[in-house]
């Protein structure tokens, strides 16, 4: 016997309908690429979606075809979102941050038809759009004024472009099991593979993603999502937010620290998200400059660990709270949030750190375990850790093109490629990616818990560890450091710091200082980059155990 309930499909343009209907005058404000502050509403944004929608049908795009996108965070970027999915077509985020023969290779593996960009890109797209025999089209994400001369194949102004229609347009009707974005992760071994989210998976995502244990995001809320529209769906923010009818305010593609706390500071955000490096950059500018967030309630960190020195600063010194997360491309992305249970309600200090450290539980909706290399269960003592795996509705099954990929396996279950532990309140804690964990003497070494004590030096503006080559025990842990800008230190001073704060055994063999630590274009340590650079090393002792 079924149910006797309306049929009603999660398709992503009802979230901008609930928010036109129900929220219509909210702001969305954006740092425009052009360079002053543009300020829309849900309404307005919806009335833009209909006309991109009725524009691209104009153009032949159909149910199923992939619409590149290549730009920030901007209403125009969310615009084309949801007219792109409001036909049935797919939008397909492009990382302005991957090397342009990467971005030749995902363009060309989706087989895009129309690729849709900011100014910023126009001279990168001229260099390779040779290369792009899919793209039939390019809509610049600006107005007539702005247009630049360029010999992009039927390029066109994006206000010019859906100028031409007048936005009587329905959405179309279709299964919410149809695909609604892709977004491709170069956190896999060779090409970059596609991840395709539907419009059931992104939906159900945001209402995981805005309840109270993950990101509590409500219509009092003003929201800054800094983690780029390009990065697993800005992590979902850009449905989230219109789904609780809460003010948005968009960066554009100024992402440095004075900028971000101009947004900050101007609009009154309450809310925030973005990887460890961005709030690196806004903290050494608030330190230069005196700057406070008297605003500012919760933050979202995520994309690689955030420091314990981090965390310590935002809620001691600005009184934010912290909010611990993990998730992959694969994941829609969010995986876990490190929001409080009962248990840990009352601690305060170094015991509520100790807690914050982890990468928090997983929302209604991701399933999570931790197994040995054999694929056996692993206990929740907070202590053993394993092969993280997790299993959910906005969990990938397969990625694009790619068949039996073993990271899928059979019992449904996606082996995530990190080394994580489960403590018995169900908190996880990501210790390192499996191919970034140290092996020394066939124990493993934690890189994160290195680098994140390293980090709490007050010297120490970054900190990278690997696992170096040794005669005796196969792997040493070299500690890499960046040293905040002015500031002195020693190989001494640094171990000396760690001392007593880890495992006698864990202790780095030695300490290098360098001017730049490298980084992927989704803003995580290079940890490939520095194993080949530092692939020859030698480290202090190394030549007696030979």
């Amino acid at each position: 016997m079924l149910g006797l309930m309306q049929d009603w499909p999660l398709l992503m343009h009802r979230i901008i309908d609930h928010a036109a209907t129900f929220h219509g005058a909210r702001k969305v404000i954006t740092r425009s690429v052009e360079g002053p502050f543009h300020t829309t509403d849900y309404a307005q944004l919806r009335g833009r979606s209909l006309k991109v929608a009725q524009r691209l049908t104009k153009d032949g795009i159909k149910l199923g075809d992939r619409v590149a996108t290549l730009a920030w965070n901007t209403w125009r970027h969310m615009e084309a979102w949801y007219g792109i999915t409001g036909i049935g077509a797919i939008y397909h985020t492009v990382n302005p941050r991957l090397f342009p023969e990467q971005i030749v290779w995902i363009v060309n593996h989706a087989e895009d038809r129309v690729l849709i960009a900011d100014l910023t890109f126009v001279p990168l797209l001229e260099k390779i759009a040779d290369k792009l025999p899919s793209i039939e089209r390019y809509i610049i994400l600006t107005d007539a004024a702005h247009m630049p001369k360029t010999a992009l194949k039927n390029a066109v102004a994006y206000e010019q472009w859906i100028g031409a229609v007048d936005g009587d347009f329905g959405w179309a009707a279709f299964d919410e099991n149809t695909a609604a974005g892709m977004c491709y992760t170069s956190g896999t071994t060779g090409h970059p593979k596609g991840v395709l989210y539907s419009h059931r998976s992104n939906v159900l995502h945001s209402m995981m993603a805005m309840a109270p244990d993950a990101m509590a995001a409500s219509s009092r809320d003003t929201i800054l999502p800094v983690v780029p529209m390009f990065h697993a769906n800005c992590w979902g923010l850009a449905l989230t937010a219109p789904m609780v009818g809460a003010t948005l305010v968009m960066p554009g593609g100024k992402m440095d620290g004075a900028s971000i706390y101009e947004l900050l500071d101007t609009f009154k955000v309450t809310f925030t998200a973005a990887v460890p490096t961005i709030w690196l950059m806004l903290l050494q500018d608030l330190e230069k400059t005196g700057g406070k967030l008297p605003h500012l309630k919760r933050v979202v960190i995520g994309g690689s660990a955030c420091p314990r020195a981090m965390t310590k600063t935002f809620q001691e010194i600005y009184g934010v709270e912290v909010i611990h997360a993990w998730g992959m491309t694969e994941m829609s992305p969010l995986g876990s949030l490190c929001t409080m249970k009962p248990e840990h309600a009352t601690l305060e200090g170094d015991a509520k750190l100790d807690i914050q450290m982890k990468q928090g539980h997983p929302p209604f909706g991701v399933e999570m375990n931790i197994t040995d290399d054999e694929g056996h269960d692993l206990p929740w003592d907070g202590k053993k850790f394993g092969r993280l795996k997790v299993r959910g509705p906005a969990v990938a099954r397969s990625y694009y093109k790619v068949d039996n990929d073993p990271v899928f396996e059979v019992s449904g279950w996606f082996d995530t490629g990190d080394v994580a532990t489960m403590d018995p309140h169900g908190y996880m804690q990501i210790t390192d990616r499996a191919k970034d964990v140290i092996k020394s003497c066939g124990e493993w070494i934690s890189t994160i818990d290195l680098e994140n004590l390293a980090v709490g030096h007050p010297k120490v503006a970054e900190a990278a560890a690997i696992g170096v080559k040794h005669p005796k025990w196969d792997e040493r842990p070299l500690l890499v450091i960046v040293l905040k800008k002015g500031e002195v230190a020693s190989k001494e001073d640094i171990l000396a710091f760690m001392q007593d704060k880890v495992a006698k055994w864990w202790m780095p063999d030695d300490v290098v200082f360098v001017d730049e630590i490298p980084h992927t274009a989704t803003g995580k340590i290079q940890k490939i980059t520095l194993r080949q650079q530092f692939k020859d090393y030698r480290l202090p002792g190394a030549q007696a155990a030979e």
